[in-house]
């Protein structure tokens, strides 16, 4: 699940709470970035694990309409939402219950959220067409749960305030989490049943490599990369600089310098995008333009082994972190 769109951010993140810092060692600093990385895939499980928790507060108040049905010998209430196959199977993963198992808390802290949530459900137009709909299978249910989680969960302010009082480290961590548990979703497979597999939470053994060797080349060689950036700016007065654009552009070097297989658009690319939310207006316009600037002077003087592209837009996916980069905590 960990790939590099995450790494970027949260080296960025890891990077300015570095300099912040009194105590600069950088051991402990990388210590820090996979802890942080590892509280992403946390979240992850946690945002599967409100899914159930919202089908087990339907089953339990569905459980009460019924008992006072038979009491008052009128209609039962439909248990279609109860008894989605889908959410079903999700409570039954053994991987999730499996980690769920090994944290201090879950949902039930948060019962009052999860009831208005599921109030929220049922008073939507999503859940009265699934309820009605004569079609009854496993990829309805599914598709029921796919919609739910884009619509009333994926942007919801107020789940965004419960979990950064669960954890700080997931300020900025919900918006890329949210598309591998809707990919998580459309993934399960019936025929699985509990043994349905989760993302993992590497992507491979290169992605931890990747993150190693970038945060440390950011961080070792800043002295060197701050040079090329203050040639680049002769027309600038360096020191003038944004400090977060010194961070970027410090990070981008340093993935353009140590990781060959990377194309130097892509990393200027990803870079820039990260400057659209994390520093000033005009940041992403400079940045890009000085990190061309460097590649190519490094290119030129034989300091950089790589090919250069013809610059073409690229097509990103939207990042919107919800606050400013800030020193992380438990």
């Amino acid at each position: 699940m960990i790939n590099r769109e995450i790494i970027r951010i949260k080296i960025v993140q890891l990077t300015y709470a570095y300099y912040q810092n009194g105590n600069k060692n950088i051991d402990t600093a990388e210590k820090e970035l996979f802890f942080s990385l590892s509280k992403a895939y946390d979240l992850y499980n946690y945002m599967l694990a409100l899914i159930v928790a919202v089908n087990k507060e339907a089953a339990r108040r569905n459980e009460v309409l019924v008992q006072r049905a038979k009491r008052e010998g009128t209609p039962e209430p439909s248990q279609r939402f109860v008894f989605n196959r889908f959410a079903i199977q999700l409570a039954e993963n053994k991987q999730l219950n499996d980690f769920m198992s090994t944290q201090k808390s879950g949902w039930d802290e948060n019962a009052a959220f999860v009831s208005s949530l599921l109030e929220k459900i049922e008073q939507s137009e999503i859940y009265q067409e699934y309820m009605n709909n004569p079609e009854d299978n496993y990829d309805v249910d599914r598709e029921l749960w796919r919609k739910i989680y884009r619509t009333l969960i994926q942007d919801n302010d107020e789940l965004d305030t419960i979990l950064e009082d669960m954890s700080l480290y997931w300020n900025d961590d919900k918006t890329i989490v949210d598309t591998f548990v809707l990919k998580t979703i459309k993934r399960f497979d019936e025929a699985n049943g509990p043994k349905q597999e989760l993302l993992p939470e590497w992507d491979s053994e290169e992605e931890q490599e990747y993150a190693r060797k970038l945060f440390r080349a950011a961080i070792l060689n800043a002295d060197e990369y701050q040079r090329y950036m203050s040639e680049a700016s002769r027309n600038w007065d360096f020191s003038r600089l944004a400090y977060m654009d010194i961070i970027l552009m410090q990070i981008a070097i340093a993935e353009m310098m140590t990781l060959p297989n990377i194309p130097v658009s892509v990393s200027i690319n990803e870079y820039v995008e990260i400057a659209k939310f994390y520093s000033t207006p005009k940041s992403a316009g400079y940045i890009n333009g000085m990190l061309d600037s460097i590649a190519r002077s490094l290119v030129d003087s034989g300091r950089m082994a790589k090919f250069i592209e013809p610059k073409k837009e690229k097509e990103h996916k939207e990042y919107k972190p919800k606050k400013q980069i800030t020193k992380k905590h438990d």
